[in-house]
């Protein structure tokens, strides 16, 4: 790993959100289809640990 920067946690939220329908499956969750406040919430907390 290496010093956190903007680069990286954009990177890794990227990451997130094109793993999400996984993660939803996991914990048994529909994945929201209308842009839903929590899911960006979830995600932009996800991206500061993910990768």
């Amino acid at each position: 790993m290496g010093e956190p920067t903007l680069e990286r946690y954009l990177e890794a939220l990227a990451a997130w959100i094109e793993g999400s329908p996984g993660w939803h499956r996991y914990f048994g969750q529909e994945m929201p289809t209308d842009g839903a406040w929590t899911f960006f919430a979830r995600a932009l907390s996800a991206a500061v640990v993910y990768e």
